[in-house]
Formats: structure tokens, C-alpha cells, sequence
């Protein structure tokens, strides 16, 4: 299953770091089951927002070089408040260190200034055609696709303001 929990990439510092934004609403599928009664966005998503935030900082940083970026590691990830509807989760992350394979992390989550969810994570990156070599056109396709969301997610000129 493909997730896009990002709704908006707010800064992004190639190699350094990255700021976007998820806005929780009522909407959400999951909530009629995560809970009927207190609907809260559930941990593994927070995560996932986490994780897709980093990856488009690995993937802006290398100029998309790889069609593949994957959740390796989590490591102290912790909880400390409920995502519900109508907030924010502003989710940050900053590279640690970086080799040809691996990118390591510290990620965040905060809602109204208060820290949410947090943790460090390791991402791997590669292309389908290291592991298959027949595979290079489906990186081409893949990369091109992740293009096309990366801006519709990021903007940096444009403005939020409606025009006068």
C-alpha cells in the first residue's frame, strides 16, 4: 500500500533538513475505526509522515539519483501527544550522516509547538536496476513519477496568499 500523508513541504534545506506539514481532518478513512469515539491519527502514521519527509529530503538532496527510498530502521521512536482532528502535525527531519547507502536521521513531529511523536531513522536507497539489471526503465518511470508529487508537494516561489 502507497501512502502520501504529506499535504505540504514548507522548507527544505537540501543535505540539511526538511519541514512539511500534515493536516489531520475528520475525513480520514482510518478515524472510523482509530477510535469511533476519539478519533486520533494512529502512531504508525505518525511515523509514516516521519518517514516521507525524510525521504524527500534524501531524494531533493541527490537530485532523485534513486528510485527507491525505504524505511530501514526506527530507532527511539516515542509518542507524547494524540494527533486529532483539525491539527497540524508539522514534521521535521535532519540528516545525522550519509554514506553511498544509507541516510540516518532525527525526525519530529509537533502539533501547536508541542512535541508529538519523535524518533531516528535510517533510510536505504537504491534503484530497481542494481538489484535487476532489466529493471532500468522502470527506474526512469518511477523517478519521473516522484517528480511529478514532489511539486505538487513542494512550491517554494509560490505563495499561500490569495492574489489581490
Amino acid at each position: 500500500m502507497r501512502f502520501n500523508l504529506l499535504d505540504r513541504i514548507t522548507e527544505l534545506k537540501p543535505n540539511e533538513s526538511i519541514a512539511a506539514v500534515k493536516a489531520l481532518t475528520l475525513a480520514e478513512e482510518y478515524l472510523a475505526d482509530h477510535f469511533p469515539l476519539f478519533p486520533v491519527m494512529p502512531g504508525v502514521l505518525m511515523l509514516e509522515a516521519m518517514y516521507e519527509a525524510s525521504a524527500w529530503l534524501v531524494r531533493a538532496s541527490e537530485d532523485f539519483a534513486h528510485s527507491i527510498v525505504v524505511l530501514k530502521e526506527a530507532r527511539a521512536v516515542s509518542y507524547k501527544e494524540f494527533v486529532t482532528p483539525g491539527q497540524l502535525l508539522n514534521v521535521t527531519a535532519q540528516i545525522v550522516k550519509q554514506d553511498e547507502q544509507t541516510t540516518k536521521l532525527k525526525t519530529r513531529g509537533t502539533v501547536d509547538g508541542r512535541d508529538a511523536v519523535g524518533g531516528r531513522l535510517t533510510l536505504e536507497r537504491y534503484n530497481l536496476a542494481d538489484r535487476v539489471p532489466s529493471r532500468t526503465a522502470s527506474d526512469a518511470v518511477v523517478i519521473s513519477e516522484l517528480r511529478k508529487i514532489f511539486d505538487l508537494l513542494y512550491c517554494p516561489s509560490s505563495s499561500m496568499e490569495p492574489a489581490a
